[in-house]
């Protein structure tokens, strides 16, 4: 081929594709990574980000090579240096994350698994729970005059299926301190039971054909039909700290078949250790007449839970 022809060699297409492949594929990354940042947790996003990274690495490593020779003479410069040391300042800032860091991310306000936000004042509690554009769920904490924030009363938030086991942890308490021990109680149980079929391999196993034996909490609250779901609960446990008095529990129990927005958790009692052998379980008790203070730390708890799924096809 002469060297005045138009037509491309060979190694110059292959670096142009490769270019022009690293950077759309940039542009979708830079694109869901800001959506992923500043929208509600989708797994559509989060999937196209994820997989969209792994084709860019490959891109990447292949943009290395196309211009291996430029890039060797960069090692031999000052640059490299000045670029290691702003890569290594900023990987430990971020990963270390002090408050400004924390800030920048709060303002996602899509953290953790994306989808839990817990606030607290002097008038309410409130706790969002978005797992999915399709599903929000918030509970509005009402307090009572025996409230206090100086220090602030303990919470647990959790789910449990129809056979009283915990399926997920919404919110720990800040500090286990025993306070709440009837959530410590459920927890550990979960804990050890996951550790127990981790050991078997039978977590998949358990977690398809039999949602009331399930690890996920998906199969509770992103059934694949709602017709398949099974009822689960909400569970609440709060104690005010120096108050001398028990935590107490409330609940509430959802059905996705018949779908409820709004529902007010009921006061189910108060955590009590029984005897059984060495085995340690708890149980809840109906409140008597030795509880003051504790019966006005909340003065109501609303659930609303918002689905896109109509009343018609959940019971279908």
């Amino acid at each position: 081929m002469s060297k005045y022809s138009s037509k491309p060699q060979l190694g110059t297409l292959r670096r142009r594709v490769v270019s022009l492949l690293t950077a759309l594929t940039f542009l979708v990354l830079a694109v869901t990574g800001v959506i992923a940042f500043i929208q509600p947790f989708s797994i559509g996003i989060i999937g196209l980000h994820a997989l969209m990274g792994f084709i860019f690495i490959g891109l990447i490593a292949l943009h290395i090579l196309n211009n291996s020779r430029p890039l060797k003479s960069y090692l031999h410069s000052r640059a490299l240096w000045v670029t290691l040391a702003v890569t290594v300042v900023l990987t430990l800032l971020f990963w270390l994350q002090p408050p400004p860091v924390k800030t920048v991310l709060g303002w996602s306000g899509n953290l953790g698994p994306a989808m839990e936000r817990f606030e607290m004042n002097e008038d309410e509690m409130v706790f969002d729970y978005r797992p999915s554009p399709e599903y929000k769920m918030r509970l509005t904490v009402k307090t009572g005059p025996s409230y206090h924030t100086n220090p602030p009363p303990q919470v647990a938030i959790w789910l449990e299926n129809q056979g009283g086991y915990h399926i997920k942890t919404l919110l720990a308490p800040a500090n286990n301190t025993g306070e709440l021990p009837y959530w410590a109680f459920k927890h550990a149980g979960w804990e050890k039971a996951k550790r127990d079929a981790e050991k078997l391999g039978e977590i998949d196993a358990v977690s398809s054909p039999t949602p009331n034996g399930s690890f996920d909490p998906a199969d509770y609250v992103l059934p694949a039909a709602a017709k398949d779901s099974t009822p689960y609960s909400l569970l609440l446990e709060i104690n005010q700290p120096g108050d001398n008095q028990p935590s107490l529990v409330h609940t509430v129990e959802i059905d996705n078949r018949l779908p409820r927005t709004f529902q007010l958790l009921e006061l189910r009692g108060y955590p009590k250790r029984e005897a059984d052998g060495e085995k340690e379980t708890w149980g809840l008790y109906f409140v008597d007449e030795s509880f003051t203070s504790a019966l006005d730390l909340i003065d109501s708890a609303l659930l609303t839970i918002q689905r896109r799924i109509s009343s018609e096809q959940a019971i279908d």
